[in-house]
Parts: structure tokens; sequence; C-alpha cells
């Protein structure tokens, strides 16, 4: 699987969080992934940006947004002329915030970085069971 994510926010290359949840993804799927980071400030590279977002702004245009269900519907009645159909909820779930990883656990990963760029550019391989 390949992943390409933007350089900041939860899923940014420094989150350790962010790798620890992937490798246990990784352990559970038994798959390879590799990520690719976009370098900091060049989120507009990312094919998402222009192939959806730029739809779902069009979709919400105007409209006041007051609540989540607003935002949830909006984006979900997104459509595009290519055919593409959004779907979207509302996720209430409770997540833990502030949850350290330590160094330890870090250690246990099955990383392996890139050649170019190993901080932004890297695999992780299952780790056996």
């Amino acid at each position: 699987m390949l992943i390409t994510a933007d350089a900041g926010g939860s899923n940014g290359y420094r989150a350790r969080a962010w790798k620890l949840e992937l490798q246990g993804f990784a352990d559970e799927m038994g798959i390879r992934i590799t990520v690719c980071h976009f370098p900091p400030g060049t989120s507009k590279w990312n094919k998402i940006e222009h192939r959806l977002f730029c739809h779902i702004t069009q979709n919400w245009r105007g409209r006041p947004l007051a609540t989540y269900e607003t935002v949830v519907n909006l984006i979900g009645n997104t459509r595009t002329t290519a055919g593409l159909q959004v779907k979207a909820r509302v996720d209430r779930r409770q997540y833990p915030t502030g949850k350290k990883v330590l160094s330890i656990e870090m250690k246990r990963l099955a990383i392996t970085r890139a050649g170019f760029h190993g901080d932004w550019n890297y695999t992780i391989d299952p780790r056996d069971k």
C-alpha cells in the first residue's frame, strides 16, 4: 500500500502515534505500507486537494457551516461531473488525546527509511506475530 500524506497534522512525518498505528495496521493486514510525505508547505501537490476539495468547497459556498451535521450533509451531497460521489458521516467516538509513544515502542517498529529524505519517505513492514 502506498500512502501520500501531508507533512503536518496528525499524520505528519514526525508523529510517533501515526507510525505506531500504521505498524499495527500493517501487522493486522499482513501488508507492507510505504509512506511518502509531501514536504512542508506543499500540500497543493496532493491530488485530492484538486480533485475533491474544490467540489466540496463549491457545494457549501454561501451556506453557514453551523453544525457538524450541516457540514457532513454538504460534503456527503458532493458529486463531480466525472462521477465521483462523496460519502461522509460524523464520527462521535471518543479518542484519547495526549497519548505518549515511548522510544522503546518506536524501536520495535519494522520501519525502513528511504535513501532520499528517509524522514519523509519510509516503509513499514508487517512484524511476525
